[in-house]
């Protein structure tokens, strides 16, 4: 991709991170990253540690003296997740009912109940929850997250995109029922995503259901996950730089995570600030999300991943280890954890919990 290329994007799309920054502007922390979920009390208190706009580092200390101060460390994480993910395992499994024509819906059925980790509509209900919402209003934007999210999955598969035969430690869509099948398996989840989200939202003002089929919209076609993927196809056997490749993933990772948050904050009734704030979160962990793919692809195997490992070292495709170094690159999801954490200071501790652990676990998850 050309720098004229980028030349003609609009402000708010160019680069949020890296925009005049350099490698060499990175700041080492004194403070290990996994502090955040140390057993003890912890306090969390904004510093400007460097003159780079890209780091605003997060500086944990140990207190004795506030009680919320144990809040984060306290809150039950993994029965947090698997609550939640009962929960939205159990929507989706309504939501596509095996029904005639039965082969699309087998298909539709393979891959998005395949297990994952439910991230996206983890983030969306905690998002909306954060705000004073509560799960009811934002379940069905969780579930049309999720299908498009697997839908983007099973397309990125196919042989004339990624070529994958492996994901979620199963066969492919396409390998399981062929191409045909899954393309249109694909393209049925992405369309009843938002008609599930019009019919199905309840206790949510329309305006505000209106304001959030917009931005999961925008998320997901030319300006967002579709843009990712035609500039990643384009850039194919061409040399990638930093501010290149962010543009790729902020919109083919990140903009789908970011409306997961964004849209959980509309539903549970945010005002502009919250949404915004949550905005700015949301995109620091949708990038987060991605450099920790682009590491884990380099050191974790076929295994340990549920997908194939090393394609993209083997495809010769940009990543951040290949253009920052493997260690630069970790320090990078340091960088944009400590961001993410930043923005959540605003709320309340207690309910702002899951959000804190959630970035936490996208940057320390080993698959």
């Amino acid at each position: 991709m050309s720098m004229a290329f980028l030349a003609s994007i609009s402000g708010h799309e160019v680069s949020f991170l890296l925009k005049n920054t350099t490698l060499n502007g990175f700041q080492k922390h004194t403070k290990t990253h996994n502090s955040y979920l140390k057993l003890g009390p912890v306090r969390i208190q904004a510093t400007h540690v460097t003159h780079s706009s890209l780091v605003q580092s997060v500086k944990v200390e140990e207190s004795m003296t506030k009680p919320e101060s144990y809040l984060v460390s306290s809150f039950q994480f993994e029965e947090y997740m698997k609550t939640k993910a009962k929960h939205v395992n159990k929507a989706l499994d309504e939501v596509v009912p095996l029904q005639e024509p039965v082969r699309i819906h087998e298909a539709m059925r393979y891959s998005l109940l395949a297990g994952g980790k439910r991230v996206r509509p983890v983030l969306c209900i905690a998002s909306c929850e954060l705000v004073g919402g509560d799960e009811s209003q934002a379940i069905p934007m969780a579930c049309a997250v999720e299908m498009i999210h697997t839908m983007s999955l099973i397309h990125d598969d196919l042989p004339c995109m990624d070529n994958d035969d492996l994901r979620r430690g199963k066969p492919t869509n396409h390998k399981a029922f062929g191409e045909e099948v899954a393309i249109l398996a694909g393209d049925a989840l992405l369309s009843l995503a938002f008609e599930h989200v019009a019919a199905r939202t309840v206790h949510v003002s329309s305006d505000r259901v209106v304001r959030a089929i917009a931005e999961l919209g925008s998320s997901v076609g030319s300006e967002g996950l579709v843009a990712g993927q035609i500039v990643d196809i384009c850039s194919e056997g061409k040399q990638v730089n930093l501010r290149e490749l962010e543009y790729i993933h902020v919109h083919k990772t990140a903009k789908l995570l970011e409306a997961s948050v964004v849209c959980g904050a509309i539903m549970g009734g945010g005002n502009v600030s919250e949404v915004e704030r949550m905005r700015r979160y949301a995109r620091c962990i949708g990038l987060l999300f991605q450099v920790v793919d682009d590491i884990l692809d380099v050191t974790k195997s076929s295994e340990e991943l549920g997908k194939t490992a090393g394609k993209d070292l083997a495809s010769d495709k940009a990543t951040y280890p290949k253009l920052m170094g493997l260690d630069k690159a970790k320090k990078f999801a340091g960088e944009l954890m400590d961001k993410a954490m930043k923005e959540l200071e605003y709320f309340d501790a207690a309910k702002a919990a899951p959000l804190y652990h959630l970035a936490n676990y996208i940057a320390y998850r080993q698959n």
